[in-house]
């Protein structure tokens, strides 16, 4: 018997309590080890994942509904706490600039990953799905540039909109294609979605923007009540969005937009975000470990190289291109240019859920959208941003956290870079 047998059968006994204290533990654990080995805690909690999800040590099941729940709310919370920090009038100003890198960063990934995937043999409307795939983007190592305090300069306020538009285009050209590939081209489906997309936006943006900042003023002296508007504000969000066919992450940074001035600094902010980034988000990147199956994701690289490595450098091509001419068009040094980079290079949120619906979204031949073979190549995707992504914004970020003007460029060197988010 391996050894890896031997913690699976022992494993297998643990009641549901003993295994939430290993994911505490882990939780209180990862980080120091993950300063001692000077790597980013996001990459540890994810290698961490890895290490006791089902695929290898079998600690947590395949299927864990509260390791799920706590999983998923922290991914919204990650995007919820993306909006409210944003600097609004800095936002307002440079409108433009994230709307055009969100457009740049959505675009030419698609682009080169439909190029990429065509070439490996895959027809038009599956290779479409595939960029599209590579389109969007997970801010994973947002809480490095937070523990860095970079995260209000220009061009990571540019990068984090981005996010936006980039999970909203993305996700759109994917809506349009799986009907497409079930039953054919609907013109009037197209319209509908497209429709119900701007209503989402304006409805955040204006109508709740006002409608909860005159809540929240209200009760703004109840702790207890701001607390629970606060989370009622974020599932609502995150609700409506799956409901037109959007990441419920695009619903959640809305949503931190549209409270930003009304929540700051309001004591109940700070205690939701001491819970959130204590203990949902780290929760969120162990769980999305458990995704990754090492042996199978070898067996596929080892395989079919060129399918896993055609697509990953379309998408660092791509999310490269697009933050180099964009950062060089709006005046950034080259710290704030591969920070943006490898702020968008990370494949997670969007990118799994899109994938998952792919598999089972079957034509009239009973072909699925997206065959195993590409799947195993988008997870390997998903495991090379999700590592790389956070290790360059380690090692790229410091140069900006000197910055005492607001242009997303680096004056000084800074005086301690921490190695970790808090």
């Amino acid at each position: 018997m391996s050894f890896i047998e031997f913690v699976q059968r022992a494993v297998e006994l643990l009641p549901a309590l003993a295994r939430l204290a290993i994911m505490l533990a882990l939780i209180l654990a990862i980080p120091r080890i993950a300063r001692a080995l000077r790597i980013p805690v996001v990459v540890g909690l994810l290698l961490s994942g890895v290490l006791l999800g089902p695929h290898v040590l079998d600690v947590f099941p395949r299927e864990h509904p509260v390791a799920e729940f706590f999983s998923d709310l922290g991914m919204l919370l990650l995007m919820f706490f993306a909006g409210w920090e944003i600097d609004l009038e800095l936002f307002r100003q440079k409108i433009v600039r994230s709307i055009v890198f969100g457009v740049a960063t959505t675009a030419i990934p698609l682009l080169l990953g439909t190029l990429a995937a065509h070439w490996l043999g895959y027809a038009m409307l599956p290779a479409i799905v595939v960029g599209s795939l590579l389109a969007s983007h997970t801010l994973l190592a947002l809480p490095i540039v937070t523990a860095l305090g970079v995260q209000r300069q220009e061009a990571i306020v540019v990068a984090i909109g981005a996010t936006m538009m980039s999970d909203t285009l993305s996700l759109l050209v994917f809506a349009i294609c799986v009907p497409m590939y079930v039953s054919g081209f609907s013109a009037s489906a197209l319209v509908i979605q497209v429709a119900e997309i701007v209503a989402f936006v304006v409805f955040v943006l204006a109508g709740l923007s006002r409608a909860a900042g005159y809540v929240l003023r209200k009760v703004e002296h109840d702790e207890e009540t701001y607390f629970v508007l606060m989370l009622g504000i974020l599932a609502v969000t995150a609700l409506l969005a799956q409901y037109i066919n959007l990441p419920g992450i695009v619903g959640t940074f809305m949503a931190g937009l549209a409270v930003n001035a009304a929540v700051k600094d309001k004591p109940a902010k700070s205690k939701l975000e001491f819970m959130g980034t204590t203990l949902f988000i780290p929760v969120f990147f162990v769980v999305t470990g458990f995704l990754i199956d090492p042996l199978a994701l070898a067996r596929s690289l080892s395989g079919d190289a060129m399918l896993a490595i055609g697509i990953i450098a379309a998408l660092l091509l791509g999310k490269w291109i697009a933050a180099e001419s964009c950062g060089r068009a709006f005046g950034y040094g080259p710290a704030a240019r591969m920070t943006m980079w490898s702020l968008t290079l990370p494949q997670v949120a969007a990118t799994l859920a899109a994938a998952l619906v792919a598999t089972k979204t079957f034509n009239a031949a009973g072909q699925a959208l997206l065959d195993t073979r590409m799947f195993n190549g988008v997870l390997i995707m998903v495991l090379v941003t999700s590592v790389l992504g956070p290790l360059l914004v380690q090692r790229f970020a410091p140069g900006m956290a000197g910055s005492a003007n607001r242009d997303g460029t680096a004056d000084a060197t800074p005086s301690r870079t921490p190695t970790t988010p808090r």
